[in-house]
């Protein structure tokens, strides 16, 4: 089957399109031909609240439901709400596939997080690894939230034979991120700073933790292409991870930063701030093999997009 001919006779339901992640989910539906894209304004529906859910869904009437609304942010606003991320990630999630499933919708796909894997997990990590232990604490009520949507997918088909998927997209990156400083992630965090750093002239540089962590990454319209994929080709049980297969420290990734936005001052370590989990990368061969998805945007070049981009960004501003 075709992506144009999936998506030409189905209604789509995509909570939190109106995101980072969800615009780019939005312009591939659109470009493979999808018609009828109803993406809901939280201003309208507080997909926290039972009642809401039922009413979007009233409204939207989908054939498919791709869930990628989520409350997050980086490791300080994890620390600071752990208990908002719990509750509102878990209830959005809960109720919706529940729904989804009394409302007989065809397909639902669940995005997880790479914050849901145990903190020690051996790299690359592997999807059979998700039970091994408990998530890095800083983000652990978010991750284990998030991963509940597994446990209910896998619950539903097998009760239910109902046709819900799970993605656990790593780390995301680009054009469009969140570049404020008190809950943006580590990449935009980094390119505001140096830019900002430049501009004003300033001599050293702050980043947080020792620069040990190494992370993976993934480009934000690879991962919109790794879910469409998934929700076209994927009709399984098993957890799939989304991932670039690229993984480096943060101290690289800080003076590869440094060195794509022309900054020429100082990095600092503020080693009192948290390191959070020691090692990310991920297994993709599930991926490859279930859907055909590996990504195809290099590190430098996503990164060389993402910093073109905020640039345009500050000068309009």
């Amino acid at each position: 089957m075709t992506a144009s001919n999936f998506w030409a006779t189905r209604k789509v339901c995509l909570t939190g399109g109106r995101g980072f992640l969800g615009s780019f989910v939005t312009e591939k539906l659109r470009q493979r031909g999808a018609k009828e894209i109803f993406i809901p304004r939280i201003e309208q529906y507080d997909l926290v609240n039972p009642q809401d859910v039922e009413r979007m869904l009233d409204d939207a009437r989908p054939d498919v439901i791709i869930h990628l609304a989520a409350h997050v942010g980086g490791i300080g606003a994890n620390r600071l709400h752990p208990a908002e991320f719990f509750y509102d990630n878990l209830m959005m999630g809960t109720q919706l596939m529940h729904q989804a499933w009394k409302r007989g919708i065809e397909k639902y796909t669940a995005i997880g997080t790479v914050c849901a894997y145990p903190k020690f997990t051996p790299v690359p990590f592997k999807e059979d690894s998700l039970w091994d232990g408990y998530p890095e604490e800083t983000n652990a009520p978010y991750g284990l939230a998030k991963k509940m949507q597994l446990v209910q997918a896998q619950a539903y088909r097998q009760q239910y034979g109902f046709n819900a998927i799970f993605l656990l997209p790593v780390n995301l990156y680009g054009p469009r991120d969140n570049f404020d400083l008190e809950s943006s992630h580590v990449i935009p965090a980094l390119i505001r700073k140096f830019l900002e750093a430049q501009e004003t002239g300033v001599a050293e540089v702050e980043v947080w933790g020792d620069g040990s962590p190494t992370r993976e990454f993934l480009y934000v319209e690879d991962a919109a292409e790794g879910i469409l994929l998934a929700t076209e080709h994927y009709n399984g049980a098993e957890p799939v991870n989304l991932g670039s297969g690229h993984e480096i420290s943060i101290k690289n990734l800080a003076e590869l930063i440094q060195r794509l936005t022309g900054y020429q001052g100082q990095l600092v370590w503020n080693t009192s701030k948290p390191n959070g989990q020691p090692r990310r990368g991920l297994d993709t061969t599930r991926a490859e093999e279930y859907f055909g998805f590996k990504a195809a945007v290099s590190f430098e070049e996503g990164l060389r997009r993402t910093i073109d981009w905020y640039r345009e960004q500050r000068v309009k501003a």
